[in-house]
């Protein structure tokens, strides 16, 4: 077995069940979370992996034990957790996911009451009380009480079709046939739903939220080749998957073929440009065509760290209109500031609708980039080999602009390139993107083997 460890960043805590995430960390963290907030209520749900019952009733039994009452919604989106916290005028939230990792893994999300994940600084108080050990722990008179709520896959749905920006009409006329991908996580009722009363017609795969990832969750191009071929078998007009907690959203065009992660954010930077004028926010590690299209369209472009809390904390310094993170990660402040696979769904149908065009033509009118992404085990003196490659970068690419607020980022004449710890994995993360396939692919090779 592993060493047990337990991944802790602004993105939550997650780790492996019964190696690093156990009962009594996760009542832990209950703890010091309700500790944190001190007094209320605290919206809690999780996706569908095998663990979620345990994981939601320890952190639950660690809220009620300082005096927090809980609403418990079930097994829901991600996105949809956040909007119930907003409505509810709850403290704040919890979703137990690991998002994109196995099923093997479980994670808790931490929401405030804004119902956006804890800014940087309200992350590092809460996790000041989990380290220090002192909880406010309560009595059996003042202990918090639970209650469950159901319906807010309704909610969500219902107020996603409410966003001024999604056209409706011009949706329902083009009568789109699209197959979902849920991976039997908690999109698996919701993202079908939407597109449904948005007058889609769906063919549903892995749709039936038993937890059951039939593939690796990350919906990436590898992991895709059932929803490829289901497109090309009912000759659909496109294909969405989403991850297991459904806050991302990746695309499959008419031809059966993949559509690069970082275009749905692209797609949906467009649709909101179009409408709407103002900053737009992505993080470091996203894709230079949608900072192109939003500059294109007369946006200033702002970038964060990766990690959805960093976003949307820059989306509100600047006012931002539209953005996310180019894993497939739309955020729409004026709906909610947070990743969300339904407006993402939404608003690609928009843009396809009022466009006349086809997935593959849409996609094919932005900027093209030769992007390369891959991962590796985090080596122990990792820091230590970033510091030293830092002063060889320039020999790999000639002149270099270095931005080091997320591991580093190297802008260079063609193109550029990121090395940076994954805040979700014990892993680092390779991100190259250049003008030139070849020389992104020589690029990653050298990079890579430097590492090793």
């Amino acid at each position: 077995m592993k060493k047990p460890q337990l991944i802790k960043s602004i993105s939550g805590v997650r780790g492996v069940i019964g190696n690093g995430l156990d009962p009594i960390t996760v009542a832990t963290y209950g703890a010091a979370f309700g500790t944190y907030l001190k007094k209320g209520t605290v919206v809690v749900g999780s996706d569908t992996r095998p663990s979620g019952e345990m994981v939601r009733r320890a952190v639950v039994s660690g809220l009620m034990s300082v005096g927090i009452d809980v609403i418990d919604v079930g097994i829901v989106p991600t996105p949809t957790v956040e909007i119930a916290v907003r409505e509810l005028k709850a403290s704040g939230g919890i979703c137990v996911t690991a998002s994109h990792n196995p099923s093997s893994w479980n994670a808790l999300k931490f929401f405030n009451s804004h119902g956006e994940f804890l800014t940087s600084a309200q992350y590092r108080r809460m996790n000041h009380v989990f380290e220090s050990g002192k909880f406010a722990w309560q009595p059996v008179e003042k202990l918090g009480e639970i209650a469950h709520a159901v319906g807010w896959i309704d909610t969500h749905i219902k107020k996603t079709l409410a966003v001024k920006t999604i056209d409706r009409n011009a949706i329902k006329k083009r009568r789109f046939k699209v197959v979902v991908d849920a991976i039997n996580g908690a999109g698996s009722e919701a993202l079908p739903r939407l597109l449904e009363q948005l007058g889609a017609r769906v063919h549903r795969i892995n749709c039936l939220g038993d937890g059951n990832f039939v593939h690796e969750a990350e919906p990436l191009p590898r992991n895709l080749g059932q929803l490829c071929r289901a497109v090309r078998k009912h000759h659909a007009d496109l294909g969405m998957a989403c991850d297991p907690d459904a806050d991302r959203l990746v695309l499959v065009d008419e031809q059966g073929r993949p559509v690069h992660e970082e275009l749905t954010l692209t797609v949906g930077v467009f649709q909101v440009l179009k409408r709407r004028r103002g900053p737009t926010v992505i993080n470091l590690s996203t894709s230079s065509t949608t900072a192109d299209t939003a500059r294109a369209m007369g946006s200033r472009v702002y970038y964060s760290k990766v990690g959805e809390a960093n976003v949307v904390e820059m989306m509100h310094k600047v006012e931002g209109v539209i953005g996310g993170e180019g894993n497939g990660g739309v955020i729409y402040p004026e709906f909610h500031a947070g990743r969300d696979s339904l407006i993402g769904a939404a608003l690609v149908l928009s843009a396809l609708a009022e466009s006349g065009k086809n997935l593959s033509e849409l996609v094919g009118t932005f900027p093209r980039y030769h992007n390369k992404k891959a991962k590796a085990a985090l080596p122990d003196d990792f820091e230590q080999r970033l510091r030293r490659f830092e002063r060889l970068a320039a020999e790999f690419v000639g002149g270099v602009r270095i931005d080091r607020r997320d591991g580093l980022r190297f802008d260079f004449k063609d193109g550029w390139f990121q090395l940076r710890k994954s805040n979700t994995e014990p892993i680092f993360r390779l991100i190259v993107e250049t003008s030139s396939a070849a020389l992104t692919e020589d690029l990653q090779r050298k990079v890579t083997r430097f590492f090793k």
